[in-house]
């Protein structure tokens, strides 16, 4: 097992060492010194828990800027119109350009919806990183393509089945507007028969929740119910538009929320989240970017940042996001909510760890670390990651990230040209 020693660093402003062994934190005091092989000179760099990423499309990175200023109609009519000419090359590129982009602004682990996740788990196993794939249903009511759809999953997850531990495979729905109540209740039992979680997008804009009230009679949330996949093995996405009674029954049923604010913004879905309301109902709420189309970055810190003041100003109330509590949404509550031991570090946890180097005008006075991260700092703060106690950038580098870069440019170029939007 590789032992990694993390010399001088501040944790939770005193000055520690940090010894990892294996993928695990094994001791944390203030002076190791036992023959480790490799040791990090930390310099006073901050440590922290690597954020969790709870929700994104990740190969979406190359219609990163496509269809701006648009609803979210119109946008993802323009989006479609270039999925349609995905291959593998290009979701192995744009997951790895997702992936270089998480790693550099701090995430070490994410949950993603998108397209061949057998590919993007090449990308995940050579970068290093954590991340939870799903098998994503969307018939669009299409009886033909769901049981297509149904083969395919079982294909993935018996390839799954070789995967590392640090990836693991999920379920998800895209949607109640995209799929059938058949694929939905096939998707979340294929999850619970396999021990794993289902995720979908719910409730993100208003004009979801008419069409749900004049197709089923019902809104989403109670769909959803309708259909029984509320639990605490499901994850939703946005969840913007949700009432009093949704909220209620969300917490009771143990679901877990993922709050995507500049997606939401961005596309205008709309920016009251019920953060309080869902915290104190019993829902696990998370964070997450969406995907870099609508979000246009994969900047955990900076969702972290524009969530706060969004539930500041909505609510007229400076007390509204506590940024201690803003920091466990981006990091224990996700690992909570995936079943996974991050999210701190702690000695037994595993060792996605990140260093701050506070070396900038950003951090001066440094009265607080925490709000400096989130408030003041952008993300060139983000020094050295380590993920599962490998170490996957190392003062800003990132292997091969030269590459990444040309071929992700390559590949968008191609997909452009294949669907006409240049």
């Amino acid at each position: 097992m590789g032992r990694i020693l993390l010399k001088d660093t501040k944790l939770n402003d005193r000055m520690v060492d940090i010894l990892v062994e294996g993928n695990r934190i094994v001791r944390i005091a203030d002076h190791i010194d036992d023959g480790v092989a490799q040791t990090i000179d930390c310099n006073g760099m901050y440590a922290v828990p690597g954020l969790i990423n709870m929700h994104t499309h990740s190969a979406m990175t190359l219609v990163r800027g496509l269809g701006e200023d648009s609803p979210l109609k119109v946008w993802l009519d323009r989006i479609w119109s270039v999925e349609a000419f995905l291959d593998h090359e290009a979701v192995y590129w744009g997951t790895k350009l997702a992936i270089l982009e998480m790693i550099k602004s701090g995430t070490t682990c994410f949950l993603d919806m998108y397209w061949m996740a057998d590919t993007a788990s090449k990308a995940v196993l050579e970068m290093g990183m954590r991340a939870v794939l799903t098998y994503n249903f969307l018939d669009n009511f299409k009886e033909e393509t769901a049981e297509e759809q149904k083969k395919a999953c079982a294909r993935l997850y018996e390839l799954s089945k070789s995967w590392p531990d640090r990836i693991r495979f999920a379920t998800s729905i895209h949607a109640d507007y995209t799929t059938s109540e058949e694929t939905m209740q096939y998707a979340k039992r294929f999850a619970d028969e396999h021990g794993c979680i289902c995720t979908a997008h719910l409730c993100e804009t208003s004009q979801e929740v008419e069409e749900d009230v004049s197709r089923y009679g019902m809104r989403p949330v109670a769909h959803f119910e309708k259909l029984g996949l509320l639990d605490s093995n499901m994850i939703f996405a946005h969840g913007v538009w949700l009432n009093d009674s949704e909220v209620e029954l969300l917490g009771k049923r143990g679901v877990t929320v993922v709050h995507n604010i500049n997606s939401n913004l961005k596309l205008a879905s709309g920016y009251r989240f019920r953060y309080q309301e869902l915290r104190d109902a019993g829902v696990n709420v998370c964070l997450g970017t969406d995907g870099a189309a609508s979000s246009n970055n994969l900047d955990m810190r900076e969702a972290m940042k524009t969530m706060a003041m969004l539930q500041k100003a909505w609510r007229v109330d400076p007390k509204a996001m506590p940024f201690d509590e803003l920091f466990r949404v981006a990091t224990v509550n996700g690992a909570k909510a995936l079943g996974i031991d991050a999210g701190r570090i702690e000695e037994g946890a595993l060792a996605d760890i990140v260093l701050i180097d506070t070396k900038n005008p950003e951090f001066h006075p440094n009265y607080n670390f925490l709000g400096n991260l989130i408030y003041s700092a952008n993300s060139s703060c983000v020094n050295t990651v380590l993920i599962d106690g490998h170490v996957v950038m190392l003062d800003r580098k990132v292997e091969g990230e030269d590459e990444i870069l040309e071929n992700a440019d390559r590949v968008a170029w191609k997909l452009m040209k294949l669907s006409k939007n240049i």
